[in-house]
């Protein structure tokens, strides 16, 4: 079996709720405390033992690569000025062994679409994605690896999955699950309440098996112009290839203002920051 070596980080939104802030800075780029939403995520990924990060981007995202990347000049003026910790920390953003491939999203066309730009990136391989929204934290050494362990027991794509009751259980996709086996037979986009299959949300973390964009590269997009990723989860669900992880962390939408806030206040409370 494959080692899971690649990650995607669908990156390319405009993050229109938290306007004007994000006219010009990517929305992955906002900081809870002094670390932007993307590192959090890059930084599970290596947790996992992932050393190939793909980002998927847009236009006016090139200051994710740039905070990727060396800032020579910024280093030498903290040391300059004593500063050593500050210029080893952003050194060490990324350890050594560590790659990063940033792909050109031309459209915005959903998930899958950006999923699918990542194709050439990945090749035969299967892979993780990481949506930097779903803000998580958490012990032991993360969602993803919690993901990459089921994935070696069976060789099937995994979803992590969080129980959500109510109606807000619209605002996600949500699985319905074997009852008998406990496996994935089918993903739905944001159902009804009460059309929703079970309580069980799909969240914003993925193990893929390459076969997929055969999928995704046949999909019509959907009604709202878009290429699901979920659709084509959801077929191969159906000929027994999905399974789920229950979410071992505690989660954030980041993709709302709320959320956001709930995630800085819960971090401040947490490290006691004053």
């Amino acid at each position: 079996m494959q080692k899971i070596r690649k990650a995607v980080f669908p990156v390319a939104g405009l993050g229109t709720r938290f306007l004007p802030a994000t006219k010009a800075m990517p929305k992955e780029l906002l900081p809870i405390i002094n670390k932007p939403l993307i590192q959090y995520a890059v930084e599970e990924a290596i947790s996992a033992g992932i050393d190939t990060l793909i980002f998927i981007t847009g236009r006016n995202k090139r200051a994710i690569e740039d905070h990727f990347d060396r800032n020579s000049e910024l280093e030498a003026a903290l040391h300059s000025k004593g500063k050593s910790k500050q210029a080893e920390m952003v050194n060490n953003i990324l350890p050594n062994g560590v790659e990063c491939i940033f792909v050109r999203q031309p459209n915005q066309l959903g998930l899958g679409h950006a999923v699918l730009c990542a194709e050439r990136a990945i090749g035969n391989e299967p892979f993780a994605v990481l949506l930097a929204d779903d803000f998580l934290t958490y012990d032991g050494a993360g969602v993803t690896a919690d993901l990459i362990q089921a994935y070696k027991k069976t060789g099937k794509m995994q979803l992590s999955v969080m129980q959500v009751y109510g109606p807000d259980i619209s605002k996600y996709g949500v699985v319905n699950i074997n009852e008998n086996n406990g496996s994935v037979e089918g993903l739905i986009e944001k159902p009804s309440f009460k059309d929703a299959p079970s309580n069980l949300a799909s969240i914003g973390r993925y193990v893929l098996c390459p076969d997929i964009f055969d999928i995704l590269r046949d999909q019509s997009a959907g009604s709202d112009g878009e290429i699901q990723l979920s659709d084509a989860i959801s077929s191969q669900a159906k000929v027994g290839k999905v399974e789920s992880v229950t979410l071992n962390a505690k989660r954030f939408d980041c993709g709302s203002v709320r959320g956001y806030t709930d995630a800085i206040k819960y971090m401040v409370e947490r490290d006691g920051i004053c």
